[in-house]
């Protein structure tokens, strides 16, 4: 039954992390919004785990489509832990 709730747990952060990000991507197409505190803390929080993808997957014209990517590893990452706590029995 622990494992059950771990698994809640580390997917609902998972969750909570895509929609930030989402967030994110949002608030680069208003003008100023990531120089508020709000915007530096999504900044502080998404732009490590952006960065790795923007190195490895170039722009489209002017699309970056590198988050779009980074929130599909995300998902992925999700039904990994499924198919994990699945087979240690949490379900």
């Amino acid at each position: 039954m622990i494992l059950f709730y771990i698994y809640k747990i580390l997917s609902m952060l998972l969750t909570v992390y895509s929609f930030a990000l989402i967030i994110y991507i949002f608030m680069s197409w208003v003008p100023n919004a990531r120089a508020t505190s709000f915007g530096r803390v999504l900044a502080s929080v998404c732009e490590p785990y952006l960065e790795p993808f923007r190195r490895i997957i170039p722009p489209l014209g002017m699309i970056d489509i590198s988050p779009i990517v980074a929130i599909f590893v995300l998902r992925f990452a999700d039904m990994g832990l499924i198919a994990v706590f699945r087979m240690l029995g949490a379900f």
